[in-house]
């Protein structure tokens, strides 16, 4: 039997517990071992922070690559204040080319809603300095949070996590998924990517498939300053979408992968494996299984319940295309059927049933529900959809129903065709709960019963949008707050439309949708919410540019949410 050395010890408990270190105030100050020769040009980063512990980040990068993969050593230390002068933990943590020399540090023990310095130490080398914060405990008057989505490298420079980054009074970052994008270097959104410096190297211009090919991804986004300064302003609390995998992956596949690309299980393990390597997240599960929805408390104001509408539950979306007649008509009836059919899932059983108890055991005076997709009722003209699909075959009716809409609320007399065409309305994006409507339809029904006040956030869409969560009665049930992306083009781009146009359509959608009640449809940015005992304001800030790191806010909207 070969001596279980402290080297070996450490090794065996990396691999135990998929690479995180825990830290206690038992070891709070032991001695670390001399650190390697490394760099850290991938900044630092925290999160998963909870009232006593929070994860530290770091890659440590060999000076030069060991000949092996030999792993190498650095330190780290935690700290009252950003000089170090009060140095509260201290220890060493090794890593290899098994982790991409990334570093996680469990550290436990921490005071509730206390603000906090770390860093990371090499031999002649020292990282950035990081601030962080745990969450807090009992009464609590308010909490400010800031919501990401949709970081497109090859699209523009990543300048709202930069603005965001300006503040230092944020509880915690959301960061609702699409933090990479797996395309190659001709695809989605890269037209302009080398006129602007971004784009993809010669290593991983391809479309990224396997393990190595998404942490180059990963190394390459985290080089930029905007992201690096916000994760290192910051902690983060996160959740992947479809591209952190591939296009609209389901439970059993995606749109972005065909048989020649290999088995999508590998392909989404490879996937899951980088993430949980590249960013400060505690894994419910452990770092190989793809179970990441979990909750956070911020003492007894807001509960937060992050959730994985993308992965592991989900049933393949439904697409209008296989709905149509080949003389463009739509199968309404068929269509209807299947979008009602009982047994559709987005969270599937074991995430549904584990929401539903943590709603039901939650104290928090707010529940926030931190998920991808949108989850009020984009419900459009059949017209403006068929118009959509017909590819400019069809003159575009939205101004005329827009017309006729707002004559409508005005209590205007319309024809009975004219109520009509109003009446017959569809989902535009299948992908969101919309296309899920059924389990939607359970989820409203079980917060309605535990008297809830539900907000919901939402990314994916790479646009602003404010709904109200209304039931099939009609009833309100919450509210919902969609982040704009922060460089991924938006309803804009795919509509072709200029600043105006882009603008007299928001206006119009929010005539169109019962239950919208604000969108922004062709600016990037984040989206920042106020929590207090009163009510809920969600700020959206917008930039100017993403064609360099030259960039000024470029106005904001303001709605708040207050419960009946």
């Amino acid at each position: 039997m070969s001596r279980l050395t402290r080297r070996n010890f450490i090794k065996a408990a990396l691999a135990a517990s998929g690479g995180v270190l825990v830290s206690t105030p038992l070891q709070a100050m032991t001695r670390p071992e001399l650190p390697s020769e490394v760099g850290f040009p991938h900044g630092i980063a925290s999160g998963d922070p909870l009232q006593d512990a929070v994860i530290l980040w770091t890659r440590a990068v060999p000076a030069k690559t060991a000949s092996g993969g030999d792993p190498v050593r650095v330190t780290w230390e935690l700290a009252r204040d950003r000089d170090f002068t009060d140095v509260l933990r201290r220890g060493s943590a090794e890593t290899g080319a098994g982790r991409d020399y990334t570093v996680k540090i469990d550290v436990q023990g921490l005071e509730p809603e206390t603000r906090y310095y770390y860093r990371f130490v090499g031999a002649s080398e020292q990282s950035p300095v990081g601030r962080t914060r745990t969450l807090p405990a009992g009464g609590v008057e308010q909490v400010k949070l800031a919501v990401f989505s949709c970081s497109n490298y090859p699209a523009g420079y990543f300048n709202a996590y930069a603005l965001a980054a300006q503040r230092d009074d944020w509880d915690a970052v959301l960061h609702l998924g699409d933090y990479i994008y797996e395309y190659p270097a001709d695809g989605y959104a890269t037209e302009r990517s080398a006129e602007i410096g971004r784009a993809l190297p010669a290593d991983n211009a391809g479309e990224i498939l396997t393990l190595a090919d998404y942490r180059k991804r990963y190394a390459l986004y985290r080089t930029d300053a905007g992201l690096q300064a916000l994760h290192a302003a910051a902690p983060f609390i996160a959740v992947w979408d479809d591209h952190e995998i591939t296009n609209d992956t389901w439970k059993g596949g995606a749109e972005n992968h065909s048989p020649e690309e290999g088995d999508f299980y590998q392909r989404r393990a490879a996937a899951i494996q980088a993430y949980y390597e590249w960013l400060p997240i505690r894994p419910p599960k452990g770092e190989t299984r793809p179970q990441i929805y979990r909750s956070f408390q911020f003492g007894d104001l807001l509960d937060l319940h992050m959730l994985d509408t993308r992965v592991i539950g989900r049933d393949q979306q439904l697409d209008f295309a296989g709905y149509l007649g080949e003389d463009g008509s739509f199968d309404g009836r068929a269509f209807g059927a299947a979008l009602a059919s009982p047994d559709r899932t987005l969270l599937g059983p074991t995430q549904r049933n584990w929401l539903a108890q943590s709603l039901e055991q939650s104290p928090g005076h707010w529940q926030l529900l931190g998920q991808q997709v949108l989850m009020g009722k984009m419900h459009l003209p059949a017209e403006v959809m068929m118009s959509f699909y017909s590819r400019g075959k069809k003159e575009d009716p939205t101004p005329e129903l827009v017309q006729l809409k707002a004559a409508s609320l005005k209590g205007e007399p319309l024809s009975d065709a004219q109520r009509a065409r109003l009446a017959q309305v569809v989902p535009y994006n299948l992908d969101a709960w919309d296309g899920y409507a059924v389990e939607r339809e359970a989820l409203y029904r079980h917060v309605a019963a535990q008297g809830k006040n539900l907000v919901v956030v939402a990314g994916d869409t790479h646009n602003a949008w404010c709904n109200h969560l209304t039931d099939d009665s009609g009833k309100l049930v919450g509210v919902e707050f969609a982040t704009p992306s922060v460089t991924s083009p938006g309803m804009e781009s795919y509509l072709k439309l200029d600043e105006q146009s882009a603008a007299e359509m928001a206006r119009g959608m929010s005539v169109l949708v019962d239950d919208l009640q604000y969108c922004n449809l062709h600016q990037r940015g984040f989206m920042a919410l106020t929590f207090n005992r009163e009510q809920v304001k969600a700020d959206w800030h917008f930039i100017d540019n993403i064609d360099s790191t030259e960039f000024a806010e470029a106005g904001s909207h303001t709605v708040v949410h207050r419960p009946a």
